[in-house]
């Protein structure tokens, strides 16, 4: 069993960073893949960013390539989602979720874990 709780979300300007965090249960969180996706009022849920097991494994929707990075440092089992540039339609909750997994997972389907989300608002 894995309880996944995020962090980092808040208000933040056009153009701001913010860096989300998703902290793990486990000790063994290394071996689970790790997707961030985002949900705005009257929209779907959407894919964001995921990583392998193999931190090098990377994934990204257009809409935030090159704008965010995720990231994950296994001895504090915490995968990290660091956003800059931030634009209005980037408001949205905000979840990771895990699987097991080897590489970078985009469709929310796949994930067995999932966290209550972090909100995050970008003003003009």
């Amino acid at each position: 069993q894995v309880q996944l709780v995020e962090s980092g979300g808040g208000l933040m300007q056009g153009g701001g960073s913010l860096r989300l965090s998703c902290a793990a249960s486990v000790r063994t969180f290394s071996v689970y893949g790790v997707g961030w996706f985002r949900q705005a009022p009257g929209k779907d849920r959407e894919f964001v960013a995921a990583i392998g097991r193999n931190p090098g494994s990377t994934f990204y929707a257009d809409s935030v390539k090159g704008r965010f990075t995720i990231s994950r440092d296994n001895a504090k089992n915490t995968v990290y989602l660091q956003m800059t540039s931030l634009k209005p339609e980037d408001t949205a909750v905000y979840y990771c979720a895990a699987r097991t997994s080897i590489g970078p997972v985009a469709i929310s389907a796949e994930y067995e874990y999932w966290g209550q989300g972090t909100q995050v608002t970008v003003s003009s």
